[in-house]
């Protein structure tokens, strides 16, 4: 299967009229039904006016090859933002309905501890030395107002997550710096949390944020690093051109069956 067909088909045909002669020869012909122009992405060519015209360095960037491999990294992150922040604000839920059932809660596990306990005697278990049940006594004993901040924090650092998946998915210059920021404040308390009691979740956890945070800073040039913005705009003309003079030199493969 052409995958380029296949984009065209679903988003149109991407025509462009560069105004170097060389270039321009090779995109365009002459049909009986009037002017044709090569598509950069499919190499069909479509009748009608170009979609643009200009300098080959500012034709547009197309998904395919190092963009194409770049797209596919980001919408990857932005599916696991977005997967991350429906789980923390589905924590964030639970912890709302865990301040309107504290009290029989509480009486509850009161209960079934006094229940259990001629068993952890046996077995030598000191309930009054655990650290589970005070954790868990510690939970069940908060006070509305800080279960409320903590549900409130939950949701809002869900929503953020939401945010820069909508960001990357949508390959925003903005959505780049969201993560780069937001992933880079949480990597302090990750690397905590894995010297405290590391899991391979945990580690995996951490490589992944860390791996995107480098991905980001230098393959984007975020925060003008290897020449900031300024850089990243020239590296996308060189991208431009070079879509331009791939399309000009390949052979053409398709007729023009529709127009533009």
């Amino acid at each position: 299967m052409d995958w380029n067909l296949r984009t065209c088909s679903r988003k149109g045909h991407v025509t462009y009229a560069p105004s170097e002669p060389a270039y321009r020869a090779k995109l365009e012909a002459d049909t009986p039904l009037g002017d044709a122009w090569r598509c950069l992405r499919c190499g069909t060519y479509v009748l009608g006016e170009p979609h643009g015209t200009g300098p080959a360095g500012d034709a547009p960037v197309l998904l395919r090859g190092k963009a194409l491999r770049s797209a596919f990294i980001l919408r990857a992150l932005a599916v696991e933002r977005w997967g991350r922040g429906l789980i923390i604000a589905l924590l964030g839920v639970a912890v709302f309905r865990l301040k309107s059932t504290q009290v029989s809660l509480q009486e509850l596990f009161d209960r079934d501890v006094t229940a259990l306990k001629p068993f952890f005697d046996q077995i030598h278990f000191n309930v009054q030395d655990s650290s589970t049940i005070h954790a868990i006594q510690k939970v069940l004993n908060a006070k509305p107002s800080t279960l409320n901040l903590i549900a409130i924090a939950l949701l809002l650092y869900g929503a953020l997550q939401v945010v820069e998946g909508i960001g990357l998915w949508s390959l925003k210059r903005w959505g780049e710096y969201v993560a780069v920021v937001a992933t880079t404040l949480f990597i302090p308390l990750e690397i905590y949390e894995v010297i405290e009691k590391a899991s391979w979740l945990k580690i995996a956890a951490l490589v992944v944020n860390v791996a995107a945070v480098l991905y980001l800073l230098l393959s984007k040039r975020l925060f003008r690093l290897r020449g900031g913005h300024r850089a990243y705009e020239e590296s996308l003309h060189e991208v431009s051109l070079l879509e331009v003079q791939e399309s000009a030199h390949e052979a053409p493969t398709h007729a023009a069956t529709n127009p533009g």
